[in-house]
């Protein structure tokens, strides 16, 4: 039943198009008339389609550029976490070093 429907509605929209192309070729102004209406209407659509492409990769860039800063942001805060996490576990391992030499001097007295 929708592959009806679907068959429908493309035979309206070819039939709508192609009664507008036939409304256009056969209006009476002269041809050279219909063909500069015709150019300048594909040129203002060409236009809104570049327009449109050029908004949304600008969007697209703003929120890339965006995400790249809340990554930045974070890859800092994961570095001077883990530079807090190396200086404790260094500290740590220099206080073990530090008692197994004592109880290695207790030995070789």
């Amino acid at each position: 039943m929708s592959n009806n429907n679907g068959n429908t509605v493309v035979a309206i929209l070819a039939g709508v198009a192609l009664g507008a192309a036939a409304g256009i070729l056969f209006a009476p102004e002269k041809g050279s008339n219909t063909r500069k209406k015709i150019k300048n209407d594909f040129d203002d659509a060409k236009d809104k389609f570049k327009n449109e492409i050029e908004n949304a990769k600008q969007k697209f860039k703003g929120k890339f550029s965006d995400t790249k800063h809340d990554v930045e942001g974070s890859y800092d805060e994961l570095l001077n976490n883990l530079s807090h996490k190396a200086e404790d576990a260094i500290s740590f391992l220099e206080e073990k070093l530090a008692d197994l030499k004592k109880q290695n001097a207790k030995y070789q007295k």
